[in-house]
C-alpha cells in the first residue's frame, strides 16, 4: 500500500467533469467515501508528489479508484484506532 501523508495536497476529479475537489489527501479521501459507486468508478486523485506503484518502475501522479478505496479502507481503519 501507497504510504501518502494525509496532509500532501491533492485534487480529487471525475471524469464526469465535475468540480474538483482541492485540499488534503485526507480532503480527497473523504468526499470519496461518500460517493456512489457510479462517482467512486469515476474518481481519481491527481497528486501533487508522485508515488511508486506496485509492479511499475515509474512513479504515478494519478490514484485510480481502487487505490482511493484502499486509502479510504486505511483512514477508517485509523480513525477506529483512534478512538
Amino acid at each position: 500500500m501507497m504510504n501518502i501523508p494525509w496532509d500532501q495536497p491533492a485534487t480529487l476529479i471525475d471524469l464526469d467533469g465535475k468540480t474538483p475537489i482541492i485540499g488534503t489527501i485526507a480532503d480527497c479521501v473523504t468526499h470519496f467515501s461518500l460517493f456512489k459507486p457510479f462517482a467512486k468508478a469515476q474518481a481519481r486523485i491527481l497528486l501533487t508528489r508522485p508515488v511508486f506503484r506496485v509492479g511499475q518502475k515509474t512513479r504515478t501522479w494519478v490514484l485510480n479508484p481502487d487505490e482511493i478505496e484502499a486509502l479510504a479502507q486505511r483512514r477508517a481503519a485509523e480513525g477506529a484506532a483512534g478512538q
